[in-house]
């Protein structure tokens, strides 16, 4: 007889404003908790990324997933970008169950965020190398870690695009 595995209980994250986070870091930082700090565009969820996320809420207790905003994405990648607005894209990052908070941002890099929510550690995709992650300093300077994940081989959001958009339909 098969045995089957149990359904993972997967509570989801909170979509929350920017201005709420001083209040919720409070909470977690005089609860003791390590705060670990993501961004990126996440416009087409993929196995990267989620492997990403597991990897980062390893590191530590909360995992805070900064959201490039529909106008910032669109400057860093072009027209036709995103291809699902933010209000999709934070429901579907929400969803993945080593998210704690989903926020947004509008800038073009984390900088601002990174200052404001001041992570006990930072991770980006191995993609990122060391020296071009944006807020390594201010993490290691407050005594932080920054980590760049093993980069999952075969994923990239802009190379499923393309193959989508030269499928011959």
């Amino acid at each position: 007889m098969k045995t089957e595995q149990p359904y993972r209980t997967c509570p989801g994250g909170r979509i929350v404003s920017r201005s709420e986070l001083p209040e919720i870091l409070e909470d977690l930082r005089e609860s003791g908790l390590k705060i670990v700090f993501t961004n990126g565009c996440f416009d087409l969820l993929h196995p990267g990324h989620v492997k990403l996320l597991e990897k980062a809420k390893s590191l530590g207790d909360r995992l805070i997933v900064a959201l490039n905003s529909d106008e910032s994405v669109r400057r860093l990648k072009g027209e036709g970008r995103p291809i699902n607005p933010f209000a999709h894209r934070s429901q579907v990052i929400a969803s993945v169950c080593w998210v704690d908070f989903v926020t947004a941002f509008e800038e073009d890099t984390p900088f601002e965020i990174i200052r404001e929510v001041k992570p006990d550690i930072l991770v980006k995709g191995g993609d990122w190398s060391s020296d071009r992650i944006v807020g390594k300093d201010l993490v290691e300077k407050r005594g932080g870690q920054v980590y760049a994940i093993e980069f999952e081989e075969g994923y990239s959001t802009t190379s499923i695009i393309d193959r989508i958009r030269n499928l011959d339909l």
